[in-house]
């Protein structure tokens, strides 16, 4: 196979680190890294790739993307995914099982893990707790951890019965397994549209109050420290939840914990104009939520970040905002998005860890490096370009999205896997 050549690019290893590395150029040979330095020249059958400076960090993963195929490829299909996640910067993706069928047994994880082997973009299938995600019957954890399930979710059905998230967290301690669970008590919450707040009152909206979630995050707690197990409590958004976190870090509870990058950038001051692209769960919370939950990232009590994506066609979200679903389209944008957010609080190295180091340290898989000798796993990233975004230039195929027409600052020119560049299609790297 032939040479990757990339001219001019700054490693981000350290998420220590203060500034990137100086200019340099790194080789790339059946897919593992060979050289990298300030004087190497590309052999005769190198593809170069000029990244006029960008940075280049251990390739992205999103923690809980949801994916529509099976059951809803009209909405989205894995190609389409993987094609949004890659223009995104994510080489990797932990997808939920909230597709049709569920991802409730072996011959389900079968299906994504061999419909995406060939994709640019390496997908890692959530198993369901429960058959069907219906929150009663405990699925068969351990025939999909055998076929390959790097984890344990209902994923946009949270788990509502104590004893069935009991006996996940008890039955996955034979075998390592991780649960995951996102803190919402549909009861308290009810027919909720947006956080219930000064917002939702002056909107005549029904809210969402933060209690629904604090209560699940308080339960699984005591679950968790009860039980033992591994548990990854799934998009928090209230600063309530950050506290009792932090503190169950603090007491040494084994917990991880991750954040939507719409809760992180976002209030529901933006649900003014009744915008249902802004419908999301967790719901957009208040400015203290989202300081909160900054802080939570910034001292490591919460671990990641994720892109809560979750395509819908246009019947299922334009519609009046009680009756649209809740989710965003945003693998094309969360790297961005979160950079844009966040760029003034935390060095890109840090953000970069947030993306690619921890999502695979919850879920026990390698971290890639950038170093000689090891497989090529690169996210290249321009943190200077700014850019609007245009619903012709997202990849993905639902473009539920509030960002259009919005400016965001830097952006992925593309990743690096399996000896192959796959750039952003808007991307100034020119292609050889």
């Amino acid at each position: 196979m032939s040479m990757i050549f990339l001219q001019n690019v700054r490693t981000v290893e350290n998420a220590d680190a203060k500034k990137p590395e100086a200019l340099q150029h790194i080789a790339i040979r059946d897919g593992v890294i060979t050289a990298i330095g300030k004087n190497l020249v590309p052999d005769k059958d190198a593809q170069v790739y000029d990244c006029r400076g960008a940075l280049a960090c251990p390739g992205w993963m999103d923690l809980g993307t949801q994916i529509a195929d099976p059951g809803y490829e009209h909405r989205e299909d894995l190609l389409v995914t993987a094609q949004a996640a890659a223009a995104g910067g994510f080489t990797a993706v932990a997808c939920m099982p909230n597709t049709k069928p569920a991802v409730h047994s072996k011959a389900e994880v079968l299906y994504v893990r061999n419909k995406t082997a060939d994709l640019p973009v390496r997908f890692f299938p959530i198993g369901a707790i429960s058959v069907e995600n219906a929150g009663k019957d405990l699925a068969e954890l351990y025939d999909m951890f055998a076929a390959g399930a790097i984890a344990f979710s209902d994923g946009r059905y949270p788990v509502q019965d104590a004893g069935l998230l009991l006996r996940a967290l008890q039955y996955t301690q034979a075998f390592g397994g991780l649960v995951m669970n996102q803190p919402h008590h549909q009861a308290i919450a009810g027919g909720g549209q947006m956080h219930e707040g000064l917002q939702s009152t002056m909107l005549g909206m029904k809210g969402i109050p933060a209690l629904a979630e604090e209560l699940i995050v308080q339960r699984d707690l005591k679950l968790l420290a009860y039980s033992g197990g591994r548990l990854h409590i799934h998009l928090i958004s209230a600063a309530e939840s950050v506290a009792m976190i932090r503190a169950a870090k603090a007491a040494g509870l084994p917990i991880t914990c991750s954040v939507a990058v719409a809760n992180l950038a976002f209030t529901d001051a933006q649900l003014a104009n009744f915008d249902s692209n802004y419908k999301v769960k967790p719901p957009l919370r208040a400015e203290t939520d989202r300081q909160a939950l900054i802080q939570g990232l910034l001292d490591g009590t919460i671990d990641c970040i994720c892109s809560n994506h979750e395509p819908w066609d246009s019947e299922h979200k334009n519609l009046e905002f009680p009756y649209a679903e809740f989710g965003m389209s945003s693998l094309d944008t969360a790297g961005a998005l979160s950079y844009t957010a966040l760029k003034a609080v935390m060095p890109f190295a840090q953000l970069a860890e947030k993306w690619a180091e921890a999502p695979r340290r919850i879920l026990g898989l390698p971290i890639p490096r950038i170093a000689v000798g090891e497989a090529a796993e690169i996210t290249l990233f321009d943190p200077d370009v700014r850019w609007t975004v245009q619903a012709a230039d997202l990849r993905a195929q639902s473009k539920n999205t509030p960002l259009i027409g919005q400016t965001l600052q830097g952006r992925a020119l593309g990743i690096v896997r399996n000896n192959t560049l796959i750039p952003n299609p808007q991307s100034p790297i020119p292609h050889p």
